[in-house]
């Protein structure tokens, strides 16, 4: 059984709550893990503050924890959140004016690349067809080789 159970823990996803940060109300320690989710660290980038070991990790799941447990809504604890970080906090960051280029880059980055692959392709069909041979030059190599 000891052994299925560390099977499980250690091919699970890897969070990085520790338990002195778990609420004892499992309601609020729910709203508080999905809250953590949708969280960017951002000393990590990449990962939410759920899953990220770093301290400042660390520091903003027991400040979103803290929020919860003094009353505040979802919405409370995110605006407050925003509000110290700004929007990168955010793993979904808004669509609005100071945001565009997160949204837009992808569609740039992928227009960039077609453009480049267009150019690439008619370069090299263009080269093609420069280096095919004329029928005169196809029949003296024919003549050539025998």
């Amino acid at each position: 059984m000891m052994f299925l159970t560390a099977i499980i823990q250690i091919t699970g996803p890897a969070q990085a709550v520790e338990p002195d940060e778990i609420l004892s109300d499992s309601v609020l320690e729910a709203r508080a893990r999905e809250l953590s989710r949708q969280l960017r660290c951002v000393v990590c980038q990449s990962q939410n503050i759920d899953d990220s070991n770093a301290p400042l990790a660390k520091d903003l799941r027991l400040l979103v924890r803290e929020r919860l447990v003094a009353g505040d809504s979802d919405d409370q604890v995110i605006s407050y959140l925003v509000e110290r970080y700004g929007d990168y906090v955010l793993l979904k960051p808004p669509v609005q004016r100071n945001t565009l280029f997160l949204w837009a880059a992808p569609i740039f980055a992928v227009g960039a690349a077609g453009a480049v692959a267009a150019f690439y392709f008619r370069r090299t069909a263009k080269a093609t067809a420069q280096t095919a041979l004329s029928d005169d030059e196809k029949s003296r190599i024919d003549k050539m080789l025998g």
